[in-house]
C-alpha cells in the first residue's frame, strides 16, 4: 500500500489529500478552505471579545464597589432610601434581602470556588504537578461556572498514577476527591446562610445570571430572581401589612 493509501485509512481520504495539497503548496491550500477558516476566525474573534468585555466589566465593577465599600454607610443608607422611594414600606426589607443574597453568592460560590482551587493547588504543588498555578486556576473558572474541577483533576490524577510512586500518587488520589466534593456540602451550608429564601432559588439565579451575563450576572441574576420570589410570594398571600422575613 502506497503512503497516501496508507494515510487515507488512518486519517480519512479528504483530510488525507489536503494534507498532500498542503505540503506541496500551502497557499493554495489555505485558499481553498477560506470559506471555513473566515467562519472559524469570526467565532474566535467574537469569544475573545466577548471574554474581554467580561474581564472589563468585572474590573470596573470590582472599582466601583470599592468605592461604595470605602463610603459603606452613606451607600447603603442611599440604598435603603432609594429602596424605599421606590417599592414603598417594604422597600428597606428589599434592600436587606438583595445584600443579603449577594453575600450569600459571595459565600456559596465564589467562596466555595476559591477554597476548592487552593486546596487543589495545593495537592499540585505537594505532588510536583508542572504548572501547578495553572492548573489551580483553570479550577477556579470551573468550579465558578459550577462545572467543578474533576474534569481537570482526573486527567491529573490519571498522570500521576503513571509517574508518581505508590504512595504519593494514592494520596493524591485521595486528596482530589476530597477536594472535588466538598462543594457538595459546602454549597448547601453556604449558598442560603442569611437569607430565608430557598437555596435553589438562589442558585438558579446565579447560573442563569452567569450564562447571560458573566461573574456580574452571578449577583444580579441572583438578586432578581430572590426579589422576584419575595414578590411573587407577597402577592399570592397578598398580605401588604405584613414584613418580610429577611436576615438582619
Amino acid at each position: 500500500m502506497t503512503t497516501f493509501g496508507v494515510d487515507a485509512v488512518l486519517v480519512g481520504e479528504a483530510l488525507s489529500t489536503f494534507w498532500s495539497q498542503a505540503s506541496g503548496n500551502l497557499m493554495a491550500a489555505v485558499q481553498k478552505i477560506a470559506p471555513q477558516l473566515k467562519t472559524v476566525g469570526g467565532w474566535l474573534l467574537s469569544t475573545a471579545a466577548g471574554a474581554g468585555f467580561g474581564i472589563l466589566q468585572f474590573i470596573v465593577a470590582i472599582i466601583i464597589a470599592g468605592v461604595f465599600l470605602a463610603n459603606a454607610k452613606a451607600s447603603g443608607a442611599f440604598a435603603r432610601t432609594l429602596a424605599v422611594r421606590l417599592a414603598g414600606e417594604r422597600g428597606a426589607d428589599f434592600a436587606e434581602l438583595a445584600e443579603a443574597t449577594v453575600r450569600s453568592v459571595t459565600r456559596g460560590i465564589l467562596g466555595v470556588a476559591l477554597i476548592q482551587s487552593i486546596l487543589a493547588g495545593i495537592g499540585f504543588m505537594a505532588i510536583g504537578l508542572p504548572g501547578a498555578g495553572l492548573w489551580a486556576l483553570l479550577c477556579l473558572l470551573l468550579s465558578t461556572v459550577q462545572i467543578g474541577v474533576f474534569p481537570i483533576t482526573i486527567p491529573i490524577v490519571i498522570y500521576v498514577l503513571a509517574t508518581a510512586d505508590t504512595v504519593p500518587a494514592i494520596l493524591f488520589v485521595i486528596w482530589s476527591l476530597f477536594v472535588g466534593s466538598i462543594d457538595n456540602f459546602l454549597k448547601p451550608i453556604l449558598l442560603g446562610r442569611g437569607v430565608q429564601v430557598p437555596m435553589a432559588v438562589i442558585f438558579v439565579g446565579a447560573i442563569g445570571g452567569f450564562i447571560t451575563s458573566g461573574i456580574i450576572g452571578l449577583f444580579v441574576g441572583a438578586v432578581v430572581l430572590v426579589l422576584g420570589y419575595k414578590l411573587f410570594l407577597a402577592w399570592l398571600h397578598d398580605f401588604p401589612g405584613r414584613p418580610m422575613d429577611t436576615a438582619r
